[in-house]
């Protein structure tokens, strides 16, 4: 069998493995996809009037639901990978990968199936909460065909960015609990972007640090191709943030996993 063949055929089999765990155990994906769910309920139900009516809004809500969903879909996918760093730390610590590295599979395989596991959850999970925001009223009547399919891509691309940068929190953490403390900054980083309020409306001394960094440029640029707003500089600094955290994860999650650290 080809060394590609072969890498395929085992990588397959440990996106079955890592598919199988999280069918099992479901709780962390569930755990942590309450958190941007929860958010959507209490951003719209709780403080949508009044959010909207300071955004100029007036008093209908349905204005901020659609400011709202695309910040909330893409802190799905931060919220999603961190079940990700974790797994992959009990993997490193109870003994498996050790197991692994004894037999003849190709060893690049056992991170692929953590990866591609991981983006299919993600989407999944976008899926539903998108499913909630469309049931409380969020639409998006003006977006065509295309643009759904260049949102979707975006999406993909920045689970697929984010679930590298995640399986190297998990590598180095020295278990399950640091793995997740570690990866917390992909639950908080949507915390201080544009996903509840417009960077223009922050002070001033924090609107650089909503700005440059890697969720606001997303966010933009999905709300773009999903409501029609303005996309400017953001629809190529967007992939750009995408490719340089898929390259930095890939390559520092190989640098530790052949490295033999644990």
């Amino acid at each position: 069998m080809s060394s590609l063949a072969l890498a395929a055929r085992n990588s397959s089999t440990m996106l079955r493995r890592n598919l199988l765990h999280a069918r099992r155990y479901p709780s962390l994906t569930l755990n942590l996809l309450l958190t941007p769910i929860m958010l959507l309920l209490l951003f719209v139900y709780v403080f949508g009037d009044t959010m909207s009516a300071g955004m100029g809004g007036g008093a209908d809500c349905s204005a901020y639901i659609a400011y709202l969903v695309p910040g909330l879909l893409l802190m799905t996918i931060g919220s999603t990978t961190v079940g990700t760093a974790v797994s992959v730390s009990n993997d490193m610590t109870e003994g498996i990968v050790a197991r692994f590295r004894t037999m003849p599979i190709h060893r690049g395989s056992v991170l692929t199936g953590h990866v591609v596991g991981s983006v299919l959850q993600s989407v999944a999970s976008v899926v539903l909460v998108g499913a909630v925001a469309a049931a409380i009223g969020f639409r998006s009547t003006d977006a065509t065909a295309l643009e759904w399919l260049a949102a979707f891509g975006l999406l993909a691309l920045f689970a697929t960015a984010l679930t590298w940068i995640a399986v190297g929190m998990g590598l180095v953490s020295p278990n399950a609990e640091a793995a997740g403390n570690n990866a917390l900054p992909l639950i908080f980083l949507p915390l201080i972007s544009s996903t509840f309020v417009p960077i223009d409306a922050m002070p001033g001394w924090f609107q650089p640090i909503a700005e440059y960094q890697p969720f606001t440029p997303a966010i933009e640029t999905l709300r773009g191709l999903l409501l029609g707003t303005e996309i400017g500089h953001n629809g190529w600094l967007a992939p750009a943030w995408c490719l340089a955290l898929c390259a930095l994860g890939y390559f520092w999650s190989r640098s530790v996993f052949d490295g033999g650290r644990k």
